[in-house]
């Protein structure tokens, strides 16, 4: 109750203020619908915006777990020296920072699945956070316990798995966590730049389709799903980090920790 009561009555009385300032003001649906026509209109339509979610979280799923793979394979890699870490790792920084809205086009017209096109997208935009975080890892290691591994004749392979996996542990969910939202918002916008129709399409169509159609409810109501799967997508890594380190790490033991 501690840690869902306060989010719950702020959400509450936000919701309530943007009722009562909607319902007062007498503000048009067209431009702005209350919470309560935004929950109508999600129940009215729920089937075909469920199908959308489906399509969307298909694509953030596929993402999210090429981006985990690739990008924990590269992190192993950039840590087999320093000289290869320097290299290749600034490249990495450089599919960061490059606008996906910029060469999704390219890649939608390069590869002919459209829904590997867009697990592509997502992919560029999620990989990133697991790469610097399980590289930050794999490098945070206790000296002191390197000495020790040493000193009792444990091998490089040996080191690797019973030291710096599970040192890189904490850091690797932290970075789990980011991509996951990440891989949601690729999703959606590699949607938009795609843009395309058809029964198989994703709730970021369905928000363009209500914007043409001004069907501002149904707009908020696919806005209001994404939201909300990116909060449950957060709880769910966060809940798989305490998983995986509640038994042994001070950062899932804690008392007043959030999952």
């Amino acid at each position: 109750m501690k840690r869902f009561l306060p989010p719950t009555i702020v959400a509450i009385v936000l919701l309530g203020l943007w009722q009562w300032w909607v319902t007062a003001f007498e503000i048009p649906v067209f431009l702005v619908p209350s919470p309560v026509r935004i929950a109508q209109t999600l129940v009215a339509d729920w089937a075909l915006l469920s199908g959308a979610l489906m399509v969307t979280l298909k694509v953030t799923f596929l993402s999210l777990v090429c981006s985990v793979v690739l990008g924990v394979a590269v992190a192993f890699a950039l840590v087999q020296s320093r000289w290869i870490e320097t290299a290749f790792f600034p490249y990495a920084v450089l599919l960061q920072v490059t606008p996906i809205v910029a060469i999704a086009p390219l890649i939608i017209i390069w590869v002919q699945s459209p829904t590997l096109s867009l697990v592509i997208c997502a992919t560029i935009v999620a990989i990133f956070p697991i790469i610097a975080n399980t590289t930050l890892g794999l490098r945070s290691v206790n000296p002191g316990l390197v000495s020790l591994f040493r000193m009792n004749g444990a091998s490089r392979w040996q080191t690797l798995i019973r030291l710096r996996v599970p040192s890189a542990l904490p850091y690797f969910f932290g970075g789990l966590r980011i991509a996951s939202g990440l891989s949601l918002i690729g999703a959606v916008v590699a949607e938009f730049v795609a843009g395309t129709g058809g029964t198989g399409t994703g709730l970021a169509y369905q928000i363009l389709q209500a914007g043409y159609q001004l069907n501002i409810p149904r707009m908020f109501a696919a806005l209001a799903l994404i939201a909300a799967t990116g909060v449950l997508l957060f709880v769910l890594m966060g809940w798989l980090s305490h998983r995986a380190l509640g038994g042994w790490h001070e950062s899932a033991r804690a008392t007043d920790s959030a999952f």
